[in-house]
């Protein structure tokens, strides 16, 4: 998970010095252990908010409230346990418009599903002769119908977590001042008690102030406390009453890779840096204590079928509670409630933790299966964390590197002997180059990445020659669009200058080189939307440059995009024989849009509506 504020560099360079872990792992001497850090590879002396890769706040927060995830899983199967759902009936879907994904069969109007599969799919002219007259017909009324989207790179357990807070982020307020006003409609003076939370503000595309203060936060209320979380996760903003309820005060001291932002007397300003700051006054508000993250992670996979995802993958297990997630995740699977199947990539800085369980690649069924090993390499470019072969554009710095390149080799080597597939995190053009190098020693070991389907996260900033490298060792990247979308203003014209920025996410580049490629949300980052991600990748415009684009020559087809989140995004998972396409023997896995995405504008493609959603061939979403 990337963080995207300009602003975390200056906290970064003021936390102090940044302690790189040599290939040994080892941390130096007199330095504590960095389980505080989700990334001890980067460890801060005095502002851990410098870390920008995945934030400790939520764990911390967890921590401190005494959640446990494994207790809670426990109880929720006590209560929340029903019975495998029955075998739908067999159905025929008639006159509909079906883009199957299969290449020797791409365009049918009929299909069979029975038993949760697909049983036929084809000409309604020519059913099969053992087709029952009695088996239900189902008239799609010319409707389109695909394969269920496949969300290559998600993160549950932070979504999950902050589902309950009020977004006022910028894709629902344009400025500081709306999304101030919003705070304000979610007041009630008659209950002093309720904490007002939120998240996802972002003052790097919100206009207005770069952070939000107590003083700020008391015109919203001075009566109820209030915390809003950065779209970052690495900083916090409470209100005076908040932090009267914390018993903060200009005497309290900076807890330890943390603080408190001050006035000039040393006041607390309501700024909190760091996830221990943060965690101290959270954890005051009561009604955390009575999340269930269980009941959350259900929410997050019925928001994902409204918007047409039958199956997700989390790329971070563990950033949160290490390995008691694994026992939250499956007591999603015993409660026979989920609505989308879940594949995950373990989070290679608990590689010890993870290495005292079980867990292998390919363990778990078609709901919950472990799919990979997660790396990260560098931080974000739009952090200026992204490490770069030439410096930012108004910067001196080339980013960070999260792991030293020795290290990165043996780790990639270490589990691919162990028959993990690898997935790194690489935004930077100098951290892809490490990357690929990497890869290519070891294959020199005798190790084949391309088998094992590896893949490189976001995989940002590309040059030809490492678009052939990735050819040439067949490895697979996943883009997080929504660079291009929502930040491509930003990269072109302060982050990196015109000629780089056009590097950027480069799916026809890899298109043409016949690179397996796919998009994703990274949600939290951006929200999870497949339409919207084609739309993104088909014009490549610019949210905050209207009427411009980012790389004209990088705009691909509808039919690739569609092919990037549905068959590529399933084998990527390592999930295309039971999902990605609609042929026999996969599961009934589909979406019925309003709209076939090939026939509207390209501009109107994230506007067509998701009408049905259906998982197993039950539907598991209506559009009311």
């Amino acid at each position: 998970m990337s963080v995207y504020l300009v602003a975390i560099l200056g906290n970064f360079k003021a936390g102090g010095e940044r302690l790189v872990l040599d290939s040994s792992g080892q941390l130096p001497e007199g330095v504590e252990s960095g389980d505080g850090c989700c990334h001890p590879q980067i460890y801060q002396r005095s502002d851990l908010a410098g870390c920008p890769c995945c934030a400790t706040t939520l764990r911390l927060e967890l921590e401190s409230l005494d959640i446990d995830l494994a207790a809670q899983a426990q109880d929720f199967l006590q209560t929340g346990q029903l019975p495998p759902p029955a075998a739908a009936p067999p159905q025929l879907l008639v006159n509909a418009r079906i883009l199957t994904m299969d290449a020797s069969l791409p365009e049918a109007d009929a299909m069979l599903i029975g038993a949760g599969r697909i049983v036929w799919v084809g000409a309604s002219d020519r059913l099969p002769e053992d087709v029952d007259s009695g088996v239900e017909r189902i008239d799609c009324r010319g409707r389109t119908l695909l394969p269920g989207f496949v969300e290559p790179h998600m993160h549950l357990a932070p979504i999950a977590a902050l589902r309950g807070h009020e977004n006022i982020g910028p894709f629902r307020y344009d400025t500081v001042d709306d999304a101030l006003k919003r705070l304000k409609e979610l007041t009630d003076p008659t209950t002093p008690h309720t904490w007002i939370t939120a998240r996802q503000f972002d003052p790097s595309l919100q206009e207005g102030p770069g952070v939000l203060t107590a003083a700020m936060l008391d015109d919203v209320s001075e009566v109820q406390p209030i915390f809003v979380y950065n779209a970052s996760l690495h900083f916090g903003y409470c209100n005076s009453k908040a932090l009267a309820i914390a018993g903060i005060t200009s005497e309290t001291p900076d807890p330890p890779g943390s603080g408190f932002g001050r006035t000039a007397n040393g006041t607390p300003n309501g700024v909190l840096k760091g996830g221990a700051a943060m965690a101290m006054v959270a954890r005051h508000n009561s009604a955390l204590r009575e999340t269930n993250l269980i009941d959350a992670c259900l929410d997050v996979f019925r928001h994902a079928n409204e918007v047409g995802f039958t199956t997700v993958c989390d790329q971070g297990t563990g950033s949160m509670q290490g390995a008691k997630e694994l026992a939250l995740l499956q007591a999603l699977r015993d409660s026979n409630q989920m609505t989308a199947r879940y594949r995950y990539s373990l989070i290679n800085t608990l590689a010890a933790r993870w290495d005292e369980t079980d867990v292998a690649f390919g363990q778990g069924d078609e709901w919950l299966r472990a799919a990979g090993w997660k790396i990260v390499s560098d931080g974000s470019n739009q952090g200026l964390t992204g490490l770069q072969r030439e410096p930012f554009l108004n910067d001196d710095s080339t980013g960070i590197a999260y792991i030293e390149p020795q290290a990165l080799n043996a780790a990639v080597a270490h589990r691919l002997r162990q028959g993990w597939p690898v997935v790194v995190h690489a935004n930077g053009d100098l951290a892809i180059d490490r990357v690929l190098g990497a890869f290519e020693a070891a294959r020199a070991e005798g190790l084949d990445p391309a088998a094992q389907r590896c893949r490189i996260e976001h995989c940002s900033i590309l040059h030809d020659e490492q678009v052939a490298r990735i050819a040439e060792l067949g490895l697979s990247p996943s883009f997080l669009i929504g660079h291009v979308y929502y930040w491509g203003k930003a990269f072109r014209d302060e982050v990196f200058g015109e000629a780089k920025a056009s590097l950027l996410d480069r799916t026809a580049a890899c298109e043409a080189q016949g690179i397996r490629w796919t998009l994703h949300s990274d949600e939290p980052v951006t929200e999870m939307d497949p339409l919207r991600c084609i739309q993104n990748a088909v014009t490549r415009a610019m949210w905050k440059a209207p009427g411009e684009v980012l790389a004209d020559d990088e705009r691909i087809s509808v039919e690739a995009a569609l092919r990037s989140m549905t068959i590529d995004a399933a084998w990527q998972c390592h999930s295309d024989h039971e999902i990605g396409s609609l042929e026999v023997g996969k599961f009934a896995d589909f979406v019925v849009l309003s709209a076939d995405p090939r026939a509207v504008a390209e501009t109107e493609i994230g506007g067509i509506d998701v009408l049905e959603t259906w998982v197993g061939g039950n539907r598991v979403y209506t559009q009311s």
